[in-house]
């Protein structure tokens, strides 16, 4: 059957499985367009390409599966490389289709021409131009495989205009059957006996392909060893915090306590995690050159094992198929002190500190912890709001945190979008700063459209607060460049067809929080806050 270039896309699309994908529309990629028109593919139409593609980096993060974004030439490019970044520090599967001039044209510097191999080389596992319309199918079936394999991550096909509109006639993928993975015997074994010669031992999980199956076989292997277990930053939703051996995370604002734990620990499991910067506190905890502790490191992808800390023990797998054979392995120590001890820790650390503003965050962050269904998804950017929401926030079930663990801006409420498309039954709050809002703000008419409806809890306090932060601790005295002008959050809203209000004084929160519920479309909470916080 003879197909123009867009049609045959996007019938691998439905191949594929695809539900949605998340665009910007573009002349370079019209073809395209025209294939998803009968698709049967929803087409969730963004403001710009930063949001839409960290839209499809959120919906990999839910999913597991690919999130497709389209952009256009160029500029729509090189807007997108936000998302794209996100997704290969956060190990997504997401997978880009950008529109390109006519192939040839090409190295005439052609209007909106970029070489993106060389913008997005060092930020993609793979990067590829499709140069005829025949070999469509081939490239796709790679990009989506390549997407999954080992450490999942984003890549990006170029699409020349000249051969999405050419006619081919070629056959679909072909999809093979799943192989099923598993741990051997004596992976498990060699895993068991260096954790029964521990007597200090922490369990680290984080990484790609959770679920709510791995999120039991982890409680069960936690429990029955009686160890500690502890998540990476942004990655605590891989456990039921209030699980008694739940410890706390490995984050920007450190518990002092699990800091000292980690680094007074004998052996470390490290489950699915890359266990970078962010988790050893630049390194400190834990010396590449001198860990001082034995590392078991399990990892899909053989690349990671030893790329930074070389392991007494690694072992190329997931971590739910590790889990797996773990949480069936029979008890093999005494740690029940030791953890009991972390989690005390924990729970001290979660204990609000009480400030003295009139609407105070960390009681609206335990609030929200306290109140909001175990299922529903909260999202958040980067700022210091975020890191009173990482203490404070108990989460409960898989698949209930969307964050960026590269710590980008903008990212919450594009997030949330996305979250709530997907899951419309659930409740979906974002949590975010003024300034970390107006870097996607102009999002709200997507959700608008699209029936999205998350609640967005915007902490004002005029400025870039962890900059400014930064900023008169180095520099006292000299601030520079972190004031900001904002708009009314509230009527921004409204402008837009959704609820908005503002609260000043935390008591207010609870009765805002379910109007805002009750409007049943996206909605803004403005929280005025100190200028100090």
């Amino acid at each position: 059957m003879t197909r123009h270039g867009g049609k045959i896309l996007t019938d691998q699309l439905v191949k594929l499985g695809v539900a949605r994908v998340f665009s910007v529309p573009g002349e370079s990629f019209l073809a395209a367009l025209d294939g998803l028109y009968d698709s049967g593919i929803p087409n969730i139409v963004c403001r710009q390409e930063g949001g839409a593609a960290m839209m499809a980096e959120a919906y990999g993060k839910l999913t597991g599966k690919p999130g497709v974004c389209f952009v256009t030439r160029g500029p729509g490019a090189t807007n997108a490389s936000a998302g794209i970044h996100i997704a290969q520090q956060d190990s997504t599967p997401m997978v880009m289709f950008v529109g390109q001039i006519d192939n040839r044209h090409t190295d005439r510097e052609a209007f909106q021409e970029v070489d993106y191999k060389g913008v997005f080389g060092g930020l993609t596992k793979w990067v590829a131009q499709v140069d005829h319309t025949d070999r469509l199918p081939e490239y796709i079936s790679r990009a989506f495989r390549v997407a999954m394999s080992g450490r999942p991550g984003p890549v990006v096909l170029a699409l020349p205009e000249n051969m999405l509109s050419a006619p081919a006639d070629v056959p679909d993928i072909h999809l093979p059957q799943p192989v099923p993975e598993s741990l051997s015997p004596q992976a498990v074994q060699l895993i068991m006996h260096t954790l029964a010669e521990a007597e200090r031992p922490f369990v680290v999980v984080g990484g790609p392909h959770w679920s709510a199956q791995a999120q039991a076989d982890l409680q069960a292997f936690a429990e029955t060893q009686q160890v500690p277990v502890v998540a990476v930053f942004r990655r605590q939703d891989y456990m039921d915090n209030h699980h008694g051996c739940y410890a706390g995370d490995l984050s920007v604002s450190l518990n002092p306590k699990l800091a000292q734990r980690v680094r007074d620990a004998d052996t470390l499991i490290l489950l699915g995690t890359r266990f970078g910067d962010i988790e050893t506190q630049g390194y400190t905890l834990v010396s590449p050159a001198n860990p001082q502790k034995k590392l078991v490191h399990i990892h899909a992808d053989t690349d990671e094992l030893g790329r930074v800390y070389t392991p007494d023990v690694g072992i190329v797998a997931t971590a739910p198929t590790a889990l797996r054979a773990l949480s069936q392995a029979e008890h093999a120590g005494a740690w029940d002190s030791w953890t009991a001890a972390a989690r005390a820790d924990y729970e001290s650390w979660i204990a609000p500190q009480e400030s003295s503003a009139a609407l105070r965050q960390e009681q609206v962050v335990k609030w929200l912890s306290d109140n909001l269904p175990n299922d529903a998804i909260v999202t958040n950017g980067a700022g210091n709001y975020a890191a009173l929401l990482n203490r404070y926030f108990v989460y409960k079930q898989h698949g209930t945190q969307l964050a960026p663990t590269s710590g980008s801006m903008g990212y919450g409420f594009p997030a949330a979008i996305a979250a709530s498309i997907a899951h419309p039954d659930r409740t979906v709050v974002c949590l975010a700063g003024d300034g970390c809002f107006q870097m996607t703000c102009n999002e709200m008419s997507t959700a608008v459209q699209h029936g999205a409806a998350p609640i967005v809890v915007v902490m004002n306090n005029g400025r870039y607060g962890t900059i400014r932060m930064h900023q008169e601790k180095t520099y006292p005295g000299r601030v520079s460049g972190t004031a900001l002008a904002n708009p009314d959050f509230a009527a921004l809203a409204r402008a837009y067809g959704g609820h908005g209000e503002v609260v000043d004084r935390t008591e207010d929160f609870p009765a805002a929080f379910a109007r805002a519920k009750e409007a049943g479309t996206v909605a803004i909470i403005e929280c005025k806050v100190g200028g100090d916080t």
